[in-house]
């Protein structure tokens, strides 16, 4: 089922979908660039698991299907502490297999997953799943993902202060998976951070920025993805800050505009190429990750 969205005189077309599920239906909110899309790319939002939805970020992913040319499919997944892991990463996989249905409809258009923050998470373990499955995704986009329930990692006290802080993201942890000794079900992974092989995975494109207090574990991932042979774009962006990708475009938008994560994020998906995707190409406002290599 479906239904058109209103909205104002030139931004762009939407409609909300309801994607059925086993005993349930996932609502999710399609947004399409104008012209001709590449492909279908499926959102989770962010909001430390326990809150957001599809309409809260609704400008930020219309502007993510104009940079990336694809359709974003933004899921409004269950929320924990109601809904506890793993209820939100089933609900988009249940979307990616209905937008992988429709983009059957197209001639195979390629299909992604993504998120920001909490939602980068689950998109980060949909990817896992689908790999475990023998189900393909084209990519997987991935904003600033907390990544381990515990939080011990330096840069969450280095930027004492910073947005999400080690205590608050803790609690959010709680809320969406127990505590952290609680074990996941079968196949169902809270934290692609705890997955023993990651070999496989969909090519994936990392963004971070340098005050972000998941940054290390972020700098940690990007080296695993890397040495498990994974086509991986990693980018940190300076002096940014945890929730950039909600960011509005400045007016007069220069190398520190805060929405420059989100304008990348788009511009590496629309113009990834295999050959291409091991690199770490320069983005606006941003610089090439670290080497990523493991230090002791």
């Amino acid at each position: 089922m479906q239904s058109p969205g209103t909205r104002p005189r030139g931004a762009p077309p939407w409609e909300t979908v309801h994607v059925p599920a086993p005993g349930r239906t996932v609502r999710a909110r399609v947004l399409r660039p104008r012209g001709p899309h590449h492909g279908w790319l499926v959102w989770a939002h962010g909001g430390s698991w326990r809150s957001g939805s599809a309409s809260d970020w609704h400008e930020a992913c219309a502007d993510l299907a104009r940079h990336a040319s694809y359709c974003v499919v933004s899921v409004d997944y269950r929320l924990a502490p109601q809904h506890r892991h793993p209820a939100a990463l089933e609900d988009v996989l249940a979307v990616v297999e209905w937008a992988q249905d429709r983009a059957g409809r197209e001639g195979s258009a390629p299909v992604a997953v993504g998120g920001d923050s909490a939602g980068a998470t689950i998109a980060a373990c949909a990817a896992v799943v689908r790999r475990d499955r023998g189900l393909a995704l084209s990519a997987q986009v991935l904003a600033y993902p907390p990544l381990d329930p515990y939080c011990r990692a330096a840069s969450y006290t280095r930027y004492a202060g910073n947005f999400p802080t080690q205590e608050g993201l803790t609690a959010a942890w709680r809320a969406y998976r127990g505590s952290p000794d609680t074990e996941d079900p079968p196949g169902l992974p809270s934290t692609p951070l705890w997955v023993e092989d990651l070999s496989g995975l969909a090519p994936a494109i990392l963004g971070v920025g340098t005050l972000d207090p998941v940054l290390d574990d972020v700098r940690h991932y990007a080296r695993r993805l890397r040495s498990a042979g994974n086509d991986l774009v990693y980018q940190e962006f300076d002096s940014g800050l945890h929730g950039a990708f909600l960011q509005p475009p400045a007016q007069d938008a220069g190398p520190d505009d805060p929405s420059a994560l989100r304008r990348w994020l788009g511009a590496s998906l629309r113009g990834r190429r295999p050959a291409e995707a091991a690199a770490s190409p320069p983005g606006p406002a941003g610089r090439p990750g670290p080497e990523l290599k493991e230090t002791s």
